[in-house]
C-alpha cells in the first residue's frame, strides 16, 4: 500500500473482518470480506452493508448556489425541492463526460454534490473554477464525512428499528436529515445496486458506532457486510454505468443512452450546451452505436475492452463484463454499432482470447427488483 494511501474510519472494522483490500482511487478499501457471489446474493435477498466513505462530498451554499449549479451542470437543479436528490453529470465544454454526480438539495442555499472517488478533485476544481460569477461559496467536504450504505429488501426494517426518521414518506431519490442509532446522519434513499436502501451521510467520528448498530440490528435479517466487488457486480446487473468503463470524456450523455440527464428547458447557458444540442440532434436522427446488455450462450466472462463481433467484423467494445449471480450466466454492458444493437439481434459474439463466443443482445437493466 502506498503512504499516501487514504484510509476510512471504518479501516479498522473491515481488518478485524477479515476482508481483503485493495486500492480503490488511492482510498484503501474493502473488496470483499468472504464469497463476493454470497455478498452479492445477501444484497438481493435480504440486506448488505458497505463503507463508502470514499466517495467526494463538496457543499456549495450561498444566495446563488443554486444558478451556479445550473451553469456547473446539465442538470436543472434550481428546481429540486429541498430535501430532494437528483442523479445529473458534469460535462466539458465539448459535452465529454467529468463524471456523473448526485446533488441533494439540503436547503434553499446549501447543496451537497457527491462525486465519484476517482473524480472528486476534477469535480472540486470545476466546480469552484464554474462558481466564480455566482454569489456562492464552494466546499471540499470529503474528510466531513464517513458514508455507509446499507442495501436490500430488508434495509427498509433494518433502519427504521434505529431511527425516528419517517422513512415510509422518505422517496426514492430523496433525503432528511435526522438520527440512526443516536448518530446525526443525513438520510438518503439513494444506491448503486439496484434495489432499496439508503445511504447515511455522518460524521466520520460515528462510523464505527453506526456500522456496529446496523449490524446488530441486522443480525437477524440476514445483513452482509459487503465489498466493492459485488457492488460492481450489483451495479452491473441493475444496468447503472460506471464511469471510466461506461462513461468518459470521449462520450456525450447522449451516446451513453442518458441524454434524460440534460435539461435545455433551464434558465440561462451551461458548460457544454452548443455540444450536446449538436448531439442531441445526432442522437434524434440516429446514434452510431447503443449501449445495450449481453448475456452469454456459454461460460466464459467477458471484459472491459474485448471485442464484440458480428461475423468476421468488430462491431462493438465491451465496457463492463462478470459472471452474473443472479441470471447465472456471464453479462456485460457495451457500445455497439446501431445495425447490431436490437434486443434479439443475431450473430452476435465477443472475442475471448481470439475465440467468437456467441451472445444475445438484451435490453438493460438485466435485473429489475420487484416494487
Amino acid at each position: 500500500m502506498s503512504p499516501d494511501t487514504r484510509r476510512t474510519a471504518l479501516d479498522a472494522v473491515h481488518r478485524a473482518l477479515g476482508a481483503t483490500m485493495t486500492d480503490f482511487a488511492g482510498w484503501d478499501m474493502p473488496l470483499r470480506y468472504g464469497s463476493e457471489r454470497d455478498e452479492h446474493n445477501a444484497v438481493r435477498s435480504a440486506a448488505g452493508l458497505f463503507d463508502l466513505s470514499h466517495m467526494g462530498e463538496i457543499t456549495l451554499t450561498g444566495p446563488g448556489a443554486a444558478a451556479a449549479l445550473d451553469y456547473a451542470l446539465v442538470g436543472n437543479i434550481g428546481a429540486l425541492a429541498v430535501g430532494r436528490a437528483r442523479y445529473t453529470m458534469i460535462c466539458r465544454e465539448d459535452g465529454g463526460i467529468l463524471d456523473d454526480l448526485i446533488v441533494y438539495r439540503l436547503g434553499d442555499e446549501e447543496f451537497m454534490v457527491v462525486a465519484n472517488a476517482s473524480n472528486a478533485q476534477v469535480v472540486l476544481d470545476e466546480l469552484t473554477a464554474r462558481a466564480g460569477g455566482f454569489d456562492a461559496a464552494v466546499r471540499d467536504d470529503r474528510d466531513a464525512y464517513a458514508l455507509l450504505a446499507v442495501q436490500g429488501p430488508n434495509s427498509p426494517a433494518i433502519v427504521k428499528s434505529l431511527t425516528d426518521a419517517d422513512l415510509d414518506g422518505l422517496k426514492y431519490y430523496a433525503g432528511l436529515p435526522g438520527t440512526v442509532a443516536g448518530v446525526d446522519a443525513l438520510i438518503a434513499r439513494t444506491g448503486y445496486t439496484g434495489e432499496d436502501g439508503f445511504e447515511l451521510f455522518v460524521a466520520p467520528a460515528d462510523a464505527e458506532r453506526l456500522w456496529q448498530a446496523l449490524t446488530e440490528s441486522g443480525a437477524d435479517a440476514g445483513l452482509t457486510p459487503c465489498g466493492l466487488s459485488c457492488r460492481d457486480t450489483l451495479r452491473l446487473e441493475a444496468g447503472m454505468p460506471l464511469y471510466g468503463n461506461e462513461l468518459t470524456t470521449g462520450l456525450t450523455p447522449y451516446d451513453a443512452g442518458l441524454g434524460r440527464v440534460v435539461k435545455f428547458e433551464k434558465e440561462g447557458d451551461f458548460v457544454g450546451r452548443m455540444a450536446l444540442a449538436t448531439a442531441a440532434e445526432l442522437a434524434a436522427v440516429k446514434a452510431p452505436r447503443k449501449l445495450v446488455g449481453l448475456v452469454a450462450e456459454g461460460r466464459r466472462v467477458p471484459r472491459s475492452g474485448y471485442h464484440v463481433v458480428a461475423g468476421d467484423a468488430v462491431v462493438g467494445e465491451v465496457t463492463s463484463g462478470a459472471p452474473s449471480p443472479t441470471l447465472g450466466k456471464p453479462i456485460a454492458m457495451a457500445y455497439v454499432d446501431a445495425a447490431h444493437a436490437e434486443p434479439g439481434a443475431t450473430g452476435v459474439g465477443v472475442d475471448i482470447r481470439g475465440t467468437h463466443e456467441p451472445f444475445e443482445v438484451v435490453a438493460l437493466p438485466f435485473y429489475k427488483r420487484r416494487k
